[in-house]
């Protein structure tokens, strides 16, 4: 996906900030790791399953070889009909597919402390492998980028005016 993409969504979320309680500039400060992470992924968007209330569906993964080690996962779709294929394999609530920029995608999983990861199927028909992006993964490719940024910023005299 290109970087201008990946602006306009970091724009669109610096602008609406304040409607979901943070402050602009810390957006503008994690910017560059969540568009380290949206550049890894295919498509500009994903469809998310929802409930009604607007609850993202979360699906609880085991381990393959230790069956008590499980962790919670959302799904993003990279198209309408994969997302619809898939609620029509579950027969829980009604659910909605709608579609939301990857990097918004990333931005809500840091206030989603139930989310373990998310897994981002990036070939249409094929939900069989994806690129999951952990929480502790985002977390640290975030603090990354922030901590270079700080310190490739000069050290200004404490004294400007």
């Amino acid at each position: 996906m290109n970087t201008t993409n990946h602006d306009q969504q970091i724009q669109v979320l610096i602008d609406q900030a304040p409607q979901y309680g943070a402050n602009p500039a810390d957006v503008q400060a994690i910017a560059p790791g969540l568009k380290a992470i949206a550049s890894r992924l295919k498509h500009p968007q994903y469809f998310i399953l929802q409930t009604l209330e607007q609850n993202w569906l979360m699906t609880t993964l085991a381990n393959r070889t230790q069956s008590n080690l499980t962790k919670n996962a959302v799904y993003a779709f990279p198209t309408f009909e994969d997302a619809s294929a898939h609620y029509q394999g579950s027969n829980d609530q009604q659910m909605v597919a709608l579609p939301i920029p990857a990097i918004h995608i990333l931005f809500q999983m840091l206030a989603m402390k139930p989310v373990d990861s998310i897994v981002f199927f990036e070939t249409p028909g094929d939900l069989q492998s994806g690129t999951e992006i952990s929480r502790q993964n985002l977390f640290d490719t975030i603090r990354f980028h922030v901590q270079k940024n700080r310190s490739s910023q000069p050290n200004l005299p404490s004294d400007i005016a």
